[in-house]
């Protein structure tokens, strides 16, 4: 990634983020500490993604989009883990989504305004609707769409609802292009 101005990024705890040249950073985003950001992945406008205290990794051709929120948790008595921020590639995380301390499986979603927790899993595939809170340690299978405060599985996901998934994540990958020649352009000006 170009370095840009508009974009916080803060080692900690002698560990620094690591981001992918191609990755898209917009301004208005914060990236603290032990964060790892994979090739083509985006982080949009306004995101924290604080790994002050364990590590955050997000793997290829992920979004995260505008104002989502990304923490984790450090080790405690009788978790020498912690919780870990574990993201895998092709992700989309919706606008103004929590999420903390869990494992996002390959092409999961995570809906605007949702919350997922320490040790939850969202498995490939999976989709944890708009607003629905994947509280600590609950699981969900692939394909396996979770609504609800707390979530609960409502449904398997259709095929259909797997390709659009994957249609948004080819959307992000060339909206992510766009917005970085955007960016570089108003700066120029």
């Amino acid at each position: 990634m170009k370095s840009r101005p508009g974009v916080t990024i803060i080692p900690i705890n002698g560990k620094s983020p690591e981001i992918h040249k191609s990755a898209f950073i917009a301004p208005g985003c914060t990236i603290i500490g032990d964060v790892t950001i994979g090739a083509d992945s985006s982080i949009w406008y306004n995101c924290v993604l604080r790994a002050d205290v364990s590590r955050i990794v997000i793997g290829e051709r992920t979004n995260v989009q505008d104002g989502s929120v990304l923490h984790c948790d450090p080790e405690r008595p009788g978790d020498p883990d912690g919780s870990p921020l574990i993201i895998g590639d092709d992700v989309l995380i919706g606008h103004m989504a929590m999420v903390h301390g869990c494992r996002i499986e390959n092409r999961g979603f995570v809906g605007l305004g949702a919350i997922a927790m320490n040790k939850a899993v969202i498995a490939s595939d999976a989709m944890l609707a708009a607003g629905a809170m994947l509280t600590e340690g609950k699981t969900m299978g692939e394909r396996e769409l979770w609504a609800g405060r707390p979530a609960r599985k409502l449904k398997d996901l259709s095929d259909s609802a797997i390709a659009g998934m994957r249609m948004g994540v080819a959307h992000y990958a060339e909206n992510a292009k766009l917005h970085s020649a955007a960016v570089d352009e108003a700066l120029r000006s």
